[in-house]
């Protein structure tokens, strides 16, 4: 890993991602209590593309993906963002609305890449 993905600290015993074959799964990455749904999920795919970097992928290698959101309203301002980041073809995903995430997060955002 390179060091930009060593700034990026697991809060429990997980691993960031780990690789199955020509699959890397990424743990869930969060927006630290950002308070702005926007930033929030900017900051969650800011991390996914530095993870993705220190194995050598990119975000067009993201093939699934799965969005935790503490309130599905959020889903327009949310959706607004993830289409700045991923473009077609794009990744499947799915979008659940969630009563909680770690540290109070807005949104968790986890994926699947393949190499």
């Amino acid at each position: 890993m390179d060091s930009k993905c060593s700034d990026i600290k697991p809060i429990g015993p997980y691993s960031l991602c780990s690789r199955a074959g020509d699959l890397l799964f990424l743990s869930g990455q969060i927006g630290d209590a950002l308070p702005d749904i926007k930033e929030a999920t900017r900051q969650c795919i800011e991390n996914i593309i530095i993870i993705l970097q220190s194995h050598n992928l990119c975000i067009s290698n993201v093939v699934k993906t799965t969005v935790f959101l503490k309130d599905l309203n959020d889903f327009t301002a949310m959706n607004a963002i993830y289409a700045e980041y991923f473009m077609q073809p794009y990744p499947t995903r799915s979008t659940v609305e969630v009563s909680r995430l770690p540290k109070d997060a807005l949104v968790e955002i986890e994926c699947i890449a393949k190499f």
